[in-house]
């Protein structure tokens, strides 16, 4: 296979079905910029990770996530699992409502220009995290590239699952109930943080690690954090009540929020958390399981396009 040929994993419902529509556009541009490819289309959740599993595995070198950061997490998650992951380099057309690790990296948020962008297959080496949870009792785990956490957030995403989902409705909307939901009946929770081998025990509102600087289609949660810095970012919010966290929260768009007196910022390459209630978990937008959990830094662990 020759070593520019691409595998592009498309996942036509993301943005609400309109990857789906974009997509022989986008398409006819990759074909313009020059790059030589084939693809395939992701059926269900969870179905981008076999995917590139695969084409990695298949030899590869070019593996490329159209959708939404949902989709970028999968794909980044088979590249990683298989046995050529050194050998393959991961490039993003973003088609989502999020958009939120494309904001650190650096890459057009325009599809379009993003083909143009990922033509060029100059790449650098980025940091990724690993995430240890359960799930229906059992021990599970996942690689993230631009956040994970539980807590607050988290049962936000779990919200959001729950709702009805409709494909005439913005996945904006569905997020933005959640929220208000999450919030009027959310409880901090006691639990025991280490980080770097350092514990302390308290209530908190959220436990959030970062190696990117956004998440929630824009917040700056971590505006410090560098993809390549061989660190995550860990933003803990401690026991803040309602109010007080419904006037702090616009700061977090601005990344000021870090200089609360109930806002904690620290780095570190191994963090757990043990909580004494059910906590959920997620990665990159993701649902995934709940707590206990252990948070681990893989440096350098992936090829990304630039």
């Amino acid at each position: 296979m020759p070593k520019n040929y691409a595998k592009v994993i498309v996942n036509p419902v993301a943005g609400g079905g309109k990857t789906g529509r974009k997509w022989p556009q986008l398409k006819e541009q990759l074909t313009r910029d020059g790059l030589a490819y084939d693809f395939d289309f992701t059926a269900c959740k969870g179905h981008g990770i076999e995917l590139a599993y695969s084409a990695a595995n298949a030899g590869y070198s070019f593996i490329i996530a159209v959708g939404g950061d949902g989709t970028v997490n999968e794909v980044a998650n088979g590249i990683l699992k298989s046995p050529n992951c050194k050998n393959t380099t991961f490039g993003v057309i973003n088609t989502g409502t999020g958009s939120d690790f494309i904001r650190t990296l650096g890459s057009p948020r325009d599809p379009l220009e993003a083909c143009n962008f990922l033509g060029r297959q100059t790449r650098f080496l980025i940091d990724v995290g690993l995430v240890e949870y359960f799930k229906d009792g059992k021990k599970a785990s996942r690689y993230f590239i631009n956040y994970a956490g539980t807590g607050f957030d988290s049962e936000t995403a779990e919200t959001t699952n729950r709702l009805p989902k409709s494909r005439f409705i913005s996945n904006t909307v569905p997020y933005v109930v959640a929220l208000v939901l999450t919030l009027v009946r959310y409880r901090n929770r006691d639990l025991k943080l280490t980080v770097d081998g350092k514990s302390r025990r308290g209530r908190f509102l959220s436990v959030i690690v970062a190696n990117g600087r956004f998440f929630g289609g824009g917040m700056k949660v971590a505006p410090m954090a560098e993809l390549s810095d061989g660190k995550l970012d860990v933003i803990t919010v401690n026991d803040i009540g309602k109010l007080e966290l419904l006037k702090a929260f616009p700061r977090i768009y601005k990344g000021t929020h870090i200089t609360h007196p109930k806002v904690s910022l620290a780095t570190a390459s191994l963090v757990e958390v043990d909580p004494v209630e059910r906590m959920p978990v997620s990665a990159d937008g993701e649902l995934l399981g709940e707590g206990p959990v252990v948070f681990r830094l893989m440096p350098q662990a992936l090829a990304i396009a630039c």
